[in-house]
């Protein structure tokens, strides 16, 4: 159980992060406004402002891919890191297995103690 909740926080800490890389693209956005307001446009800080606002763009977006191909395996029941419902309903299936294994067993103990009783 520990494993879960190590690997929720680290969902969480990987979501803290793009939203300091979110703050960042609007800080390199608002910067670069700024900067192309002036008369006379710094031309070299426009070029860093934006490759911080792109790099920073692509980090939130391929975090945000990853979190959401997740949430996807979660929500469809499909195997995913730190699940645990395919081997809970391996065991319920193999119980239910044994339960009627069990049934049927004493239904031809029955039939089989009938069937050799002398008085009938």
């Amino acid at each position: 159980m520990n494993a879960v909740f190590a690997m929720a926080n680290d969902r969480l800490r990987a979501l803290e992060d793009v939203e300091k890389e979110i703050a960042l693209v609007l800080q390199s956005a608002g910067t670069i406004v700024l900067e192309l307001s002036k008369e006379k446009a710094n031309a070299s800080l426009l070029d860093r402002q934006l490759n911080q606002f792109q790099t920073s763009i692509n980090r939130v977006e391929s975090e945000l891919s990853a979190q959401i191909r997740y949430l996807t395996q979660v929500a469809t029941g499909q195997p995913h890191e730190g699940s645990t419902y395919s081997a809970r309903k391996d065991c319920q299936m193999a119980l239910n297995r044994s339960e009627y294994a069990r049934v049927k067993l004493g239904e031809l103990g029955r039939t089989c103690e009938i069937m050799l009783d002398p008085q009938t």
